[in-house]
């Protein structure tokens, strides 16, 4: 029998038996992540009925989870750093399908705003943890493919979510779709036993003490400070996102920015300005994305007037073209780079924004196809952005970095319903608002990555990282950058 062929640098033939094992466990776990989170979007409406809320109101429970994703990000982070990527996505998936559960039990609006801020805390977890623990897994040169198909799972949760909720919701209510998201349960004990862990870690980081976040943040003499400075600005955002905080809210939103620069200069060091970039480029993006994500299902019915069944078909063409814009979004980022083909994903999603929101009711096929279309382009090249993020930071702060960073500016997705919310009350129209929002937030994202301004902004500090979007030319080359 001839010899199979070697396989090329590249090539998914090159990846062994443990490698893909890491991938799909990651990825099964990303898309109960999907799955769990995006409930809450589909159910907006049958809860602000049970509940006596407005659409304004009902819209701060999508925020709940974006208040918490911070704290989860930051300290799943610090145990990954410390403790080894699986076990920290172990725990993830153990609190967004506890938490998801426990919203099926919610007697009133507080109550669910809570169990939606644990379900946030186990998403931020799962974004970090999985997302390092697949790219350490795999060689270098196949890292954006690594993270474009790993985050391909998400849509596909969202679109189980849809295709749940158009069987469930009907004939049992909105309280059996949170039952079914404690089914991830079941996975950790898969993963507990089955999965090695992270290549990479374990050679760079491994048993070390000294080197990572954690002993950063919870050294003896931080510990408690950082306890209490967590406690106010969860307290902080709280007020802020309920608008419970009246004339404070100036104040409260200051107070909120100071925290998270606290902890960013604790956690990178002379880095801080880098994270923080990082922090406001994905804040953006939220704005650009979440808009649509989460009040999408909302205007289907309201604007639109389609039924549950329609509107479980469209975002089902929405969540396959999330998924195959990931994919291709990694490969052609393994081809061009990263930032090129993020910036070109970007620039080609402004050309089918207008027409969605443009297109009158009635016409669902050709809805169903430009909403695959621009959600492959604009969602979809987002699977590059947790390889985007964590270039910026070395192994042993990868985790927590990419992790804090991104769930600080994923609090743009809190922003993003009580945003999209607003500007349609003052102009009459919730799909010209969300026009509006993703079209001119996608040109700020795609500027701010083009001009590569985290990076330049490290740089220009002469930081000495070896964070491999922080490495001069010569120094990516010999490392196989």
């Amino acid at each position: 029998m001839a010899a199979s062929p070697p396989a090329s640098q590249g090539s998914f033939r090159q990846l062994d038996r443990g490698q893909r094992k890491a991938f799909f466990a990651a990825w099964l776990g990303y898309l109960l992540d999907g799955f769990d989170f995006i409930l809450i979007t589909l159910i907006l409406t049958e809860i602000a009925d049970d509940f006596g809320l407005d659409l304004t109101q009902a819209a701060t429970l999508v925020s709940a989870a974006f208040v918490s994703r911070w704290l989860g990000g930051l300290v799943l982070g610090a145990i990954a750093d410390r403790y080894g990527r699986k076990p920290a996505m172990i725990l993830a998936i153990l609190a967004f399908s506890v938490g998801s559960g426990l919203c099926g039990f919610a007697w009133d609006y507080w109550s669910l705003f809570v169990f939606r801020a644990i379900v946030g805390i186990g998403m931020a977890g799962e974004y970090g943890s999985s997302a390092t623990y697949v790219m350490e897994s795999w060689p270098k040169s196949m890292r954006n493919r690594a993270t474009g198909f790993l985050l391909s799972a998400y849509p596909i949760g969202t679109v189980l979510a849809a295709l749940a909720y158009e069987v469930i919701v009907p004939a049992a209510g909105w309280r059996w779709l949170f039952y079914a998201g404690l089914v991830p349960i079941a996975l950790t004990l898969y993963l507990r036993r089955a999965l090695p862990e992270a290549a990479e870690w374990k050679s760079e980081v491994g048993d070390r003490k000294d080197v990572t976040t954690s002993s950063v943040l919870f050294s003896p003499k931080r510990r408690l400070p950082n306890a209490a400075l967590a406690v106010v600005l969860s307290a902080a955002l709280v007020f802020i996102f309920t608008k419970t905080g009246g004339g404070a809210t100036p104040y409260l939103i200051a107070l909120t920015v100071l925290c998270f620069v606290a902890l960013a200069i604790q956690l990178a060091g002379r880095m801080w300005p880098v994270m923080i970039a990082i922090m406001v480029t994905v804040f953006c993006a939220f704005l650009y994305s979440w808009p649509i994500q989460s009040l999408l299902p909302t205007y289907l019915k309201t604007d639109l007037g389609y039924d549950a069944g329609q509107v479980s078909n469209a975002l089902t063409w929405a969540g396959l073209g999330y998924a195959a814009g990931s994919c291709l979004a990694g490969i052609i980022g393994d081809k061009l780079g990263t930032r090129r083909a993020y910036v070109l994903g970007l620039f080609v999603s402004l050309l089918f924004v207008f027409p969605v929101f443009a297109l009158p009711a009635g016409n669902i096929v050709l809805l169903w196809v430009l909403l695959f279309v621009m959600q492959a382009t604009s969602q979809g090249i987002s699977g590059l952005l947790p390889k985007y993020i964590g270039d910026h930071f070395p192994t042993r702060l990868r985790a927590a970095g990419l992790g804090f960073s991104y769930n600080v500016g994923a609090l743009g997705g809190a922003v993003a319903p009580l945003a999209g919310a607003a500007i349609a009350e003052d102009i009459g129209s919730l799909g010209t608002a969300l026009t509006v929002l993703a079209g001119s937030l996608t040109i700020v994202v795609a500027l701010i990555i083009g001009f590569n301004v985290p990076a330049r902004i490290g740089r220009a500090l002469k930081i000495d990282s070896d964070a491999p979007a922080l490495l001069p030319p010569e120094r990516k080359t010999a490392s196989g950058v």
